[in-house]
């Protein structure tokens, strides 16, 4: 009996209320969408409303952040007495857009700024003492920071010493102690009565950008950049963030701000084709290689510009260093992969190198992922060490880089991600506490999940459940692409295709289709002519020859019947038809037979209604 790759749980059997399903079958959904949305928080008929409607009235009032009155009444002061404001943003994606969304909108408000990214190898993370140095030489009043600050105490107080003002605006970890600061916009903070905690630092700046400006088309144009840095900071795209990336996408489909224009045409990415994956995978390395291996503030100038030529020129240096971000990092992998301290049987990896500051972060993850526990990499800088921490989920590292906050000189970070610096001298002790943690924390489950969450007979997979559950997207951490059990499919070829791929065709009726399971050549031996199986996939519509098609993503399949004890028994009551399943590797496109029926004879479907087309990898 075929066995799947993966253990696959199915969704609870708890119905979603009559007005919620009633609501989604008036907007053509149907019911399956109401059980879906309502295991992700939408809950009744006013949240789906909220859910499908305009994004900007998904957007939260900003007077409700903290210290938020304190924030505009002090930028107004700036404005009306002619302060020169500096901003400091950190030097990833999600600071660097933030820092950009704020000094549009203080330049707009009228104010005069002065933009400033912090060095990674001689400031680090935080606010530094370099930047503090920097506006006193410029004669800023106001030093606004954005993704950073809550944990600059130290810093804060020189600067307030040198009769400069500190407004924090961040969205990391609050800490007991908060610096003395003239406002604190940060909505974890106890006291927050913000409806939504989970934007990211650009998500605030953009919040205070309306605070400021109101929600007028130049403020809610900035969308565009905090989308990104939502997206690069991994930030759920739920609840508000779903109306900023929402927002951002539709105006950096039509008309792109020149510096994602330049960056889009970097990546050969059409503007009318940008998504939350292209973002992720194309765009935000782009500007986080530039703080990485550059110059950060090569970063920001490029999403300030509003010349075309000048936005070319910066993103031809942000592509000379995303190259060569990826050889320096993919030798340090391969150095902290052989490090004597990666010990194999060890809670967590900790390792330390002379490895470029901008990268560790990059190996940590890596790390983390290949072995299934937190990782940390540290970059051996003389007397300091400067290091990044990636998790697997077992264990919150900003929690416990605070209970080891006694050896550290700064710490910072959210569940999932963070950092550290830390005297070299007390790295042996740092280690020991730590794995120590890392040792008490309740271990990952190692078995591969699959979170289904339809349950469908194969005649219910069609194009129109494929629009509507585009009508629900846009997807990402928090709210991943639906993956779909289609139950019910007989085997009538499996082969191996070149490039490591395995092609299926599986019967349903007459329509058939294509789909792709990444690197699975096995599969191609793992079943045969009449055997009945279920797949787990998602639904993609793919274009070719001028006739767009739907296809499924497989990522699983089994024995028909083998879950069916986990709620994945659905009754089919159509006869069985044709779909075809290519299971490719990655890179290589697959051109498709031409569409039959099970006996072989041409298919008549009309496109758009179930026949399949090429679906390339």
């Amino acid at each position: 009996m075929l066995q799947p790759r993966a253990r696959w749980v199915f969704p609870p059997s708890s119905p979603p209320p009559p007005d919620l399903v009633a609501a989604a079958t008036a907007l053509g959904l149907g019911p399956w969408a109401a059980d879906l949305l309502f295991r992700r928080g939408v809950t009744d008929a006013a949240a789906l409303s909220a859910h499908l409607g305009e994004p900007r009235d998904g957007l939260n009032d900003p007077t409700l952040l903290p210290d938020a009155e304190a924030f505009r009444a002090r930028i107004v002061r700036a404005r009306d007495t002619r302060e020169t404001v500096m901003v400091f943003g950190d030097f990833d994606a999600d600071g660097i857009t933030g820092l950009a969304v704020l000094t549009l909108a203080l330049r707009a408000f009228g104010v005069a700024v002065l933009p400033y990214v912090p060095s990674r190898l001689e400031e680090g993370h935080g606010l530094s003492m370099a930047a503090v140095d920097a506006a006193e030489a410029a004669r800023a009043r106001v030093l606004v920071t954005v993704d950073t600050g809550t944990t600059s105490i130290a810093e804060i107080a020189a600067a307030q010493a040198r009769g400069i003002d500190v407004l924090v605006t961040d969205h990391h970890r609050v800490p007991d102690e908060l610096p003395n600061a003239v406002a604190i916009v940060n909505a974890h903070r106890p006291e927050s009565r913000y409806p939504d905690r989970r934007l990211s630092g650009a998500g605030i700046a953009f919040s205070l950008a309306r605070l400021l400006l109101g929600d007028v088309p130049e403020a809610l144009a900035l969308a565009e950049l905090a989308m990104i840095g939502t997206i690069a900071d991994v930030a759920p795209i739920l609840g508000e963030n779903r109306s900023i990336v929402r927002l951002g996408l539709e105006r950096a489909r039509i008309s792109p701000r020149p510096g994602i224009a330049a960056l889009l045409a970097r990546a050969n990415v059409a503007p009318a084709a940008v998504d939350v994956e292209t973002l992720s995978f194309a765009i935000a390395p782009r500007l986080n290689a530039a703080g990485r291996v550059g110059e950060a503030m090569d970063a920001a100038r490029l999403l300030l510009t509003d010349d075309p030529e000048e936005a070319t020129r910066l993103a031809t240096v942000l592509e000379t260093d995303n190259l060569q971000r990826r050889d320096l990092t993919k030798q340090a992998v391969a150095e902290a992969r052989t490090s004597p301290d990666a010990v194999d049987d060890a809670p967590a990896t900790i390792v330390r190198g002379p490895w470029p500051v901008g990268v560790v972060g990059l190996v940590a993850a890596r790390l983390a992922e290949e072995r299934g526990r937190p990782a940390i990499v540290g970059a051996d800088l003389g007397d300091l060490v400067r290091a990044s921490c990636r998790g697997d989920g077992s264990l919150h590292l900003a929690e416990a880089l605070a209970a080891c906050g006694d050896l550290l000189i700064r710490h910072g970070g959210h569940a999932g991600a963070a950092g550290f610096e830390i005297r070299t001298e007390d790295w042996p002790a740092f280690r020991e506490r730590f794995m120590r943690l890392a040792g008490e924390a309740v271990p990952r489950d190692p078995t591969t999940v699959l979170d289904i969450d339809l349950a469908l007979p194969a005649l219910e997979v069609d194009y129109r459940l494929h629009a509507g559950v585009a009508r629900l997207g846009p997807w990402g951490v928090g709210n991943p692409e639906p993956l779909v059990a289609v139950l019910g499919l007989t085997v009538t070829r499996a082969r191996e295709a070149s490039g490591g791929h395995t092609q299926l065709v599986l019967k349903r009726r007459l329509d058939v289709l294509d789909g792709i399971a990444f690197g699975w050549p096995e599969l191609a031996t793992q079943v045969g002519e009449g055997d009945r199986v279920d797949v787990v996939a998602r639904l993609v519509s793919r274009r070719f020859g001028g006739i767009e098609s739907l296809q499924l993503d497989i990522r699983d399949v089994a024995a028909e019947g083998l879950h069916a004890g986990d709620g994945a028994s659905v009754a089919s009551a159509e006869p069985p038809r044709v779909v075809d399943l290519v299971a490719v590797g990655p890179g290589r496109p697959v051109v498709p037979a031409a569409p039959r029926t099970a006996m072989g004879a041409e298919a008549t479907t009309p496109a758009g209604a179930g026949v399949r087309g090429a679906l390339d990898a």
